[in-house]
């Protein structure tokens, strides 16, 4: 059976997607529906749908931010509202996408375009990166969180976070490790994921995201399993079989 996500910051519009998907494919099993980015992304994680629908301008994360970070691995439907710009660029690039309010003649297109790809000899998805590069610019967001607010006994300690080379989940807090040592802070990672800059920092594994540039290299132990290695650090992190396709040889 095939799976699917919705993610929509908007109840009713969401609720609508979700009554006209059960009447255009009734044989499509929705795994989640969720209000926002940063819930999407954690959503796809745990799911790994075949298809994902995705509300261009939401909150923590947006629609496009989720589908650069899903890659290659489901079909995306963008999801957005009439006299969005990102219509055209869609449009030019044969993007699969429906309009709020939907309608069902429109959104059955799309199924079917999903549908022939699914069925297809390899059922691989669109490969959207070019485009999505070019619209995550036009979307905007708030600046990229640049310092790390740390309570240490009585005192507030600021990190910058170029300095910080990894942070890590630590039971109710998040471990950020950086240069001179560690501190722990009370914002969970996937809230911390969708306030930094995602071209400097990667998530690789569910509880851990890593500074690019201190990055030394990717070592594979088995065919699932992987670790990072750091520059000039001893540590070894975890790569989980979702985020290893970030480290082929070119």
């Amino acid at each position: 059976m095939t799976t699917a996500l919705i993610a929509d910051d908007e109840e009713a519009p969401r609720m609508q997607l979700l009554r006209a998907l059960r009447t255009v494919w009734p044989g499509l099993d929705v795994a989640a529906e969720v209000g926002n980015g940063v819930d999407a992304w954690d959503a796809f994680l745990e799911h790994e749908p075949d298809v994902a629908f995705l509300d261009v301008r939401m909150p923590g994360l947006t629609g496009i931010e989720v589908a650069q970070r899903i890659g290659g691995r489901s079909h995306v439907v963008f999801v957005t509202a009439h006299g969005d710009h990102a219509l055209a660029a869609f449009d030019a690039g044969a993007v699969d996408y429906v309009l709020k309010p939907v309608d069902e003649t429109r959104l059955a297109q799309a199924v079917d375009r999903v549908q022939l790809r699914l069925a297809g000899s390899d059922g691989a998805p669109l490969d959207l990166q070019g485009l999505l590069d070019r619209l995550a610019g036009q979307v905007r967001k708030p600046a990229p969180l640049d310092v790390i607010q740390a309570g240490v006994g009585q005192d507030v300690r600021l990190v910058p976070v170029e300095d910080v080379v990894y942070f890590e989940a630590d039971a109710r807090y998040t471990r950020v490790v950086y240069d001179a040592g560690d501190v722990l802070i009370r914002t969970p990672l996937k809230e911390l994921l969708a306030q930094l800059d995602a071209g400097k920092f990667w998530q690789v594994h569910r509880s851990v995201i890593v500074n690019k540039r201190h990055i030394a290299g990717a070592h594979r132990l088995d065919d699932s399993h992987m670790v990072l290695t750091l520059r000039g650090r001893d540590e070894k992190l975890p790569v989980s079989r979702h985020f290893q396709g970030l480290f082929r040889a070119q």
